[in-house]
């Protein structure tokens, strides 16, 4: 299976697609200046130091929690706030979620990456909109979507002129509160632009929690690995001081102080996928 050569240029020096991971992290959602600070300064120096380039992740709305009571945001125009102080303290590129086409051309102002949440994978209008504002935009596969379906979203987002784009994995649904990952989908979706393994939502269990989500983050090392051995070209992976307290996503979230020998596990398994991603037995 041939794999795409093209790559997504995040800025000057961030690639992906190249010979170097890159890692998308940070909390779940835009909580506070310091969490995101404290976040972003500990996974960038462990990021350089097992050799990843680094985005910073968090989402300035959390538009499809499971109930209305839920977190959502301390606001957008606070949230965009926090992401660019932080972006410029640290010198960082930036990823966050858009919603609503509307959104983009404010976000773009920001953010370095559009990221399209999976269950709006197919939205036309909000793609094309991504598409338009020149940023990269990464795409998660919808949990409802074939691998080989997703070249579609690509080419809607390239229709605009705009070639910086990569897709997200991050499991199908089977049945319910249940997510699995399809290694297969891996390789079959680099065909049409690099890929990002999403380790966070691959072990989430939606609505399994009743109102709220849950997850087993002891599976998240296991998926790291095996996705990290078929060589692709990223990884996003939300982490908080105190998973527990998090106000997002807290049983899925790798706890920051573990972050440093995921990354040194994440990096030895990716090194040995590069070796042999050329590997076939046709």
């Amino acid at each position: 299976m041939n794999r795409t050569n093209q790559t997504m240029h995040i800025r000057e020096g961030v690639v992906l697609g190249l010979d170097k991971p890159v890692l998308f992290s940070g909390p779940c959602a835009v909580e506070s200046y310091d969490i995101c600070l404290e976040i972003g300064t500990k996974v960038k120096a462990w990021a350089e130091e097992h050799g990843f380039s680094y985005v910073f992740k968090a989402s300035f709305d959390k538009a499809n929690r499971t109930s209305s009571g839920s977190f959502r945001s301390i606001g957008m125009d606070k949230s965009l706030e926090v992401l660019q102080r932080v972006g410029n303290v640290l010198n960082i590129p930036l990823v966050t979620d858009i919603h609503e086409s509307y959104q983009a051309a404010e976000v773009a102002e920001v953010v370095d990456v559009l990221q399209i949440p999976a269950f709006l994978c197919r939205q036309t209008d909000l793609l094309l909109a991504a598409g338009q504002t020149g940023k990269a935009v990464k795409i998660k596969r919808g949990q409802f979507m074939a691998p080989e379906d997703m070249q579609y979203a690509v080419s809607k987002v390239r229709s605009t002129g705009n070639e910086n784009v990569c897709l997200t994995e991050r499991g199908f649904s089977l049945g319910y509160h249940n997510l699995v990952v399809d290694m297969r989908g891996l390789p079959i979706m680099r065909q049409f632009a690099p890929v990002v393994f999403d380790i966070t939502h691959s072990v989430q269990q939606p609505g399994g929690q009743g109102g709220s989500s849950g997850g087993q983050r002891e599976f998240a090392p296991i998926l790291a690995r095996a996705a990290a051995s078929t060589g692709i070209d990223g990884f996003f992976i939300e982490t908080h001081p105190e998973p527990a307290k998090a106000l997002s996503d807290g049983p899925n979230l790798i706890p920051l102080h573990r972050m440093g020998d995921f990354l040194k596990m994440l990096k030895e398994a990716w090194l040995l996928g590069r070796k042999y991603q050329d590997f076939q037995v046709e």
